[in-house]
């Protein structure tokens, strides 16, 4: 009985002791070529559609990604053209703004210009006015003085 326990001591060993690959060739049957080629297929067979479908399935979900990125950067660049416009449209109104400025600049110079106008006009008729009365006045007192000639004692000629 000793033997007995020794050989089952022998046999029991601990999992830590045991390699998980020990055994597995011993335990396979031997399988030939054509067995092999057949699980192969088989394996194939029976994954390779489902594979296909995933494969297929992801290059749809790509293209699909390429599309919706490009759809994307149209928006985008949809939105950075109404940015464009609406900084156009500021600079439209601010134009628009300045222009009235220019107009009203313009309507006042033009109303200085024909006060200017009147008032050099009426400078002008003061002064030839001005001229005139000093010419009357100049030609009234030559008459006076002319006339005090005329009246002022000549002494009589002696013959």
């Amino acid at each position: 009985m000793k033997d007995g326990r020794k050989k089952e001591a022998q046999l029991i060993k601990y999992p830590s002791d045991v390699s998980p690959d020990e055994g597995v060739v011993e335990d396979l049957p031997l399988i030939g070529e054509k067995a092999v080629e057949q699980l192969t297929e088989g394996l194939l067979s029976h994954y390779l559609p489902d594979l296909q479908r995933s494969k297929s399935a992801l290059q749809e979900l790509t293209q699909n990604q390429v599309v919706l990125l490009e759809t994307l950067e149209q928006e985008i660049s949809k939105f950075k053209e109404c940015n464009s416009i609406l900084e156009i449209n500021a600079l439209f109104l601010e134009a628009k703004h300045y222009h009235n400025k220019l107009v009203n600049i313009r309507n006042e110079m033009m109303m200085l210009h024909e006060k200017t106008s009147k008032l050099k006009k009426r400078a002008l008729k003061l002064q030839q006015k001005r001229q005139k009365e000093e010419l009357e006045r100049e030609q009234q007192r030559e008459k006076e003085l002319e006339r005090e000639k005329q009246l002022t004692a000549k002494p009589a000629r002696r013959t």
